[in-house]
């Protein structure tokens, strides 16, 4: 990774807690978008499951110069900190006017776990107008637990994006949000390319720190969206403050004591007869 540390500060870091996602728009240079296009066409290698950024993506390849760019590096570095191995990674192609879209879905709905998350990183070489569909998230889905497709049979829900954005945008997902390709109904060829990285550390205050208290955090961690039920919805919230509380390294972390009332078990007291 890039010596040049551009980390998160909590106030984005809390964001990606809440909404699952962060955009990074128009950071990657213009030549490199340029070259990208002719490195999809040629085909990228395959990488193994579990292969460290340095193995996978040699010195000088076009995937390692793009992980190495100060803010990529620096908010990877936040998020699932140095060192992170790469699960996999994979060009989608969406083709002029192809007439489908790729259903709503969660990624590796298997994953269980509640103090740590796999970061997805997603590059747009070109810019991606509302004529060529771009890619559909649902902003606060991501600790909410499906099977994998099964909401695909939603076709649309209240409050979700389609991401339209200039070349070189670089979109960092929780492993779980709810997305899909949307159909291309331009005559551009889309291109996006994948990398999913696993963290090998304790995902524990990797990013800035300096602001954890600021009230902006709570804001970000507190956020409801247009899709949440009344009540239901309020789990999600509760969801983050158990993920923020892995995250800060502060078990003792709540929103309106919701987390705290409910953990709330007396010891039973020994009799003094």
């Amino acid at each position: 990774m890039s010596t040049t540390r551009q980390l998160l500060n909590s106030t984005q870091v809390a964001r990606f807690v809440a909404h699952g996602f962060l955009r990074l728009d128009g950071i990657v240079p213009p030549e490199m978008n340029e070259e990208a296009l002719a490195v999809f066409t040629a085909g990228l290698p395959s990488v193994p499951y579990g292969t460290p950024v340095p193995k996978a993506f040699p010195e000088g390849s076009f995937a390692r110069r793009l992980v190495e760019l100060p803010a990529v590096a620096g908010a990877l570095e936040s998020l699932v900190g140095p060192d992170p191995t790469v699960d996999h990674h994979y060009v989608h192609i969406r083709e002029p006017r192809e007439g489908s879209a790729q259903p709503l879905h969660g990624d590796a709905v298997i994953d269980l776990r509640p103090d740590a998350f796999d970061v997805q990183l997603m590059y747009y070489p070109q810019e991606v107008t509302a004529e060529m569909g771009g890619t559909l998230i649902v902003p606060g889905s991501h600790l909410r637990r499906t099977n994998e497709s099964d909401t695909g049979r939603y076709q649309n829900l209240r409050g979700q994006t389609r991401l339209t954005c200039p070349a070189g945008t670089v979109v960092l997902l929780h492993h779980g949000i709810w997305h899909g390709g949307r159909r291309n109904d331009s005559d551009i060829v889309r291109h996006m390319y994948k990398i999913r990285f696993n963290p090998t550390v304790p995902q524990v205050r990797l990013w800035d720190t300096a602001d954890l208290d600021a009230p902006a955090v709570r804001e970000e961690l507190g956020r409801g969206f247009p899709w949440y039920e009344q009540a239901t919805g309020r789990l999600e919230i509760l969801n983050r403050i158990r993920l923020w509380r892995a995250l800060s390294g502060d078990p003792a972390f709540d929103i309106e004591y919701w987390a705290t009332r409910i953990a709330n078990r007396p010891a039973a007291r020994r009799s003094q007869a």
